[in-house]
This record gives C-alpha cells, sequence and structure tokens, in this order.
C-alpha cells in the first residue's frame, strides 16, 4: 500500500460541527458591522428557521460566542451583541467627572475620529442608516420638544452615523464612549451653552451633516463635520467652570 506524499502546502482540513459554522457566520456579521454593538438577536427559533439549523446547533453557536465575550444574554431571555465594557467605560467616565479638562481631551479625539465616520457615513451609508439619521434631526427640530431630551438626541444623532459607516470597529469604539459622551453632552447641552441661541447654531450644523451624508458628499460631509466640532472644541477652551458636578442633569441613553 501506497504512503500518502507530503506536501506542507496543502492543510488538513477539519471537519467542523454544524454549531461551529453557525458561530462562524454570527462573528462575520458581527465583525461587518451588520449586527450592532448592543442590538438585540433573534430568537433561537427565529434563528434555526433563517439558517436551516437545529436550534441545539444555535443555542451551542450563542454559547460560543457569549463565552468569548462577543454576545450577552437579555434579562427576560434573548441574547445582545456586546456593546462595552461596562468596567472599562466606567473608568473611563469617572476621569471626566473627576476632571474636566479631560473633555477638551475627548472633544480633539472626536474632532478626528467623527471627521473621518461622516465622510466614511456619505459613502458607505444604506438608506434605511441615512433615514434613521434624518429621523433624529426631525425630532431636533420639533418646535415642541422638550429641553430634556437635546443632550439624548445629540448623541443618538451621532451614534446613528457611526452605524452608516459600516465599520464594526468604529462602532465598537462609540459604543465603548456612549457612556462618555452622555457625560459630554449633558454637561456641553445643560451647563456650558444652555441657551436656545446656540442650541439652534448646533442644529444647523447638524443638517449640513444630515444633509451632505444623504447626497453621498463625503468631502462635504467631513467638512460640516469638522465645523461642527470645532465649536465644540472650543467650548472647552472656554470653559473655567471649578464645579462640574453640581446640579448636573441626567440623561437616558438611547441607542439611534
Amino acid at each position: 500500500m501506497r504512503k500518502a506524499s507530503f506536501d506542507p502546502r496543502f492543510q488538513i482540513i477539519p471537519r467542523e460541527r454544524v454549531a461551529d459554522r453557525v458561530a462562524h457566520e454570527l462573528l462575520r456579521l458581527i465583525a461587518a458591522g451588520d449586527l450592532a454593538p448592543g442590538e438585540r438577536l433573534p430568537g433561537e427559533r427565529q434563528l434555526a428557521n433563517m439558517m436551516s439549523v437545529s436550534r441545539v446547533s444555535v443555542r451551542a453557536a450563542l454559547q460560543q460566542l457569549k463565552t468569548q465575550g462577543l454576545v450577552s444574554a437579555v434579562q427576560g431571555g434573548g441574547t445582545r451583541v456586546i456593546a462595552a465594557s461596562n468596567e472599562r467605560a466606567s473608568a473611563l467616565t469617572e476621569l471626566i467627572r473627576v476632571n474636566r479638562d479631560n473633555l477638551h481631551d475627548l472633544a480633539e479625539i472626536r474632532a478626528n475620529i467623527e471627521v473621518w465616520a461622516a465622510r466614511r457615513a456619505a459613502g458607505r451609508g444604506s438608506p434605511e442608516q441615512i433615514a434613521e439619521i434624518e429621523r433624529h434631526i426631525a425630532l431636533m427640530s420639533q418646535p415642541g420638544r422638550a429641553e430634556r431630551h437635546k443632550a439624548e438626541d445629540d448623541l443618538n444623532f451621532h451614534m446613528a452615523i457611526a452605524k452608516a459607516s459600516g465599520s464594526a470597529v468604529y462602532m465598537h469604539l462609540m459604543s465603548v464612549l456612549s457612556d462618555i459622551l452622555a457625560e459630554m453632552f449633558t454637561y456641553h447641552r445643560y451647563r456650558l451653552h444652555p441657551g436656545p441661541e446656540y442650541d439652534r447654531l448646533l442644529l444647523k450644523q447638524h443638517r449640513a451633516v444630515c444633509v451632505a451624508i444623504r447626497a453621498g458628499d463625503g468631502e462635504a460631509a467631513a467638512r460640516a463635520m469638522a465645523e461642527h466640532l470645532d465649536t465644540v472644541l472650543s467650548s472647552y477652551g472656554e470653559d473655567q467652570d471649578p464645579e462640574p458636578d453640581q446640579g448636573k442633569e441626567k440623561i437616558r441613553i438611547v441607542s439611534g
């Protein structure tokens, strides 16, 4: 009997369980940004039907992803893509609470990465994702919109652009930063510049970003976002508030 010849260029193909293939497909969707941070997955039965596999395979695949820290169980049932590391996010948020000078650093970081995201969203955002950005603009523009929502609306607008960027890395980064951004928007909109004139200025800038993204003009979107974030950055250069935590209003973060 002849021995099989050995050639190192060819690798043995391992037999893969159905559960492994399901886990690999779900991981691909997470890595591609098709399953966004914080998004709730369909139920086991629905996933099994859509992927033409058994519920046992789906359950085993989800358990793999939970072990890897990519998804987590939702109270009351279901599974959600991990949005952020709570410990890491809370530690970063504490840096902002302890020293408001760190808000300036965050504004500088945003002035770089969010310009990039706006350009990407203009070129890669789906019609549904762009409609979501426009929905948040419409909410901001409502004459009777309660003032308590303006920081929440601001955050959701920027998170919608993150989704439209089509970058899983950027979406997960923004998810990690979401608590800190909530602190930033709360301080900025209620303490630093609480007046209606400044609100109108930011709404105008948000609209300019949205219009450029809708038009698919990446460079115009980048310029509009840069102008908006330059306004934000200059605000923190003027900030001299010695007691930033007094009277701080809390907001509810809503995924956009």
